[in-house]
């Protein structure tokens, strides 16, 4: 592989470092901005919008920019978004920084994966852009503990200090490796990503990921107090576990790809099952340390599982109800992604802050937002059967 393939990657693990690293910090930053939780969980929330709904404008607004300048503008962009959120002096500014970085964020993967492919041969693409975001994979294994770890010994700030230093590291790697003329594909405009949004089938797959994806939030997004103030652990354990957690996803990301490559939605129906059965064991072994290590250990398998199979269903629909805008709607089922960690984090302070609920809800009220995606899926199948008979007829 091209070592300018590892600037990207690095790149990527910055990114994916500071978009779930505040998972771990939210008990220290209530604390030093003396905010509820919820109110702390509004910074996973606000990213993650800013990626949904910010990614899709900017990668149209800026399709005609040159590929490395367009690169080197966006890891300034990001520094920028760490730099103010380390230097914040209110909780207000935290929340701008956030938006800053999340703009970065979905512009980078959407123009990144498409130079990855065009820096090796056609045989090669596949296996670079998986190079590229391996850089995410290991930021959820080695990024989050870690940064986790800095903000409990140092200071939160000093977590957003490390993630700004590794986004310089990979604005150098950018600007020294990556080559000045690189290929452009045609910048998918506003009314591409309207037209996509115009099909009934290809909303319900989003919806599908919105759902079957974010419903683990809501209790991801508060898992550090869940793990201190209920199963028990210190702060100091907190980091360790989630070094499991991560590699649980790690494992379950590569696992779901093959589990899902014969019949997506076959492997997404099982998936969301598992998911929302284990999302609510949870909320029963959550106040055993040992049972609730197990539990997040099957959690964190499930949790990432359902990616590769519900970005390779969309593209099949695509093909098949929008053949000129597979990528287009491959983009728009990442901003879905990113869309469900909203929801999921949102509805995860509103459970913690309602008196009758708390902490100990968030586990089974994510278990039905899983379930809703189940319903979804098991429908789209319905559908998908339905039109496979009115083909044969046809034929």
């Amino acid at each position: 592989m091209p070592i300018a393939l590892y600037a990207l990657t690095i790149a990527a693990y910055a990114i994916g470092t500071t978009e779930f690293v505040s998972v771990g910090l939210l008990p220290i930053i209530a604390r030093d901005f003396s905010i509820s939780l919820p109110a702390a969980g509004l910074i996973v929330s606000i990213y993650a919008l800013g990626v949904t709904f910010g990614a899709p404008v900017l990668t149209a607004l800026t399709g005609r920019m040159e590929r490395k300048p367009l690169l080197i503008v966006l890891m300034l962009l990001f520094m920028a978004g760490n730099v103010l959120a380390a230097l914040s002096p209110s909780y207000e500014a935290l929340l701008a920084g956030r938006v800053l970085s999340a703009f970065a964020h979905g512009v980078f993967f959407s123009v990144g994966s498409t130079i990855a492919a065009d820096l090796v041969p056609a045989n090669r693409r596949a296996s670079a852009i998986a190079l590229m975001f391996m850089g995410l994979t290991v930021a959820i294994v080695t990024g989050v503990p870690l940064g986790t770890y800095i903000g409990q010994v140092f200071d939160w700030r000093a977590t957003f200090w490390a993630v700004a230093g590794l986004g310089a590291v990979a604005l150098a790697g950018i600007a020294a490796l990556l080559p000045g003329e690189l290929a452009k594909s045609p910048p998918a405009t506003i009314m591409d990503q309207i037209r996509v949004l115009g099909s009934g089938r290809l909303l319900l797959i989003f919806a599908m990921t919105a759902l079957g994806y974010g419903g683990t939030f809501v209790t991801f997004t508060y898992l550090s107090p869940i793990l201190e103030t209920i199963s028990g652990f210190s702060a100091t354990s907190v980091s360790l576990i989630l070094v499991l957690y991560g590699a649980a996803i790690a494992v379950g990301n590569i696992s779901g790809g093959r589990i899902a490559d014969r019949n997506p939605v076959k492997a997404l129906t099982g998936l969301f099952l598992a998911q929302a059965l284990v999302l609510l064991i949870f909320t029963f072994t959550a106040p055993s340390a040992i049972a609730a290590l197990l539990t997040l250990a099957a959690l964190g398998f499930l949790q990432f599982a359902n990616v590769p199979g519900l970005q390779l269903y969309v593209v099949q629909l695509a093909q098949e109800h929008r053949p000129g805008a597979v990528d287009t709607a491959s983009a728009l089922n990442i901003a879905a992604f990113n869309l469900g960690i909203a929801l999921g984090a949102w509805l995860g302070g509103e459970v913690v802050a309602a008196p009758d609920f708390g902490l100990s809800a968030t586990p089974w009220v994510g278990a039905i937002m899983v379930a809703a995606a189940l319903v979804l899926t098991y429908w789209s199948g319905v559908l998908d059967s339905r039109t496979q008979k009115v083909a044969l007829c046809d034929a």
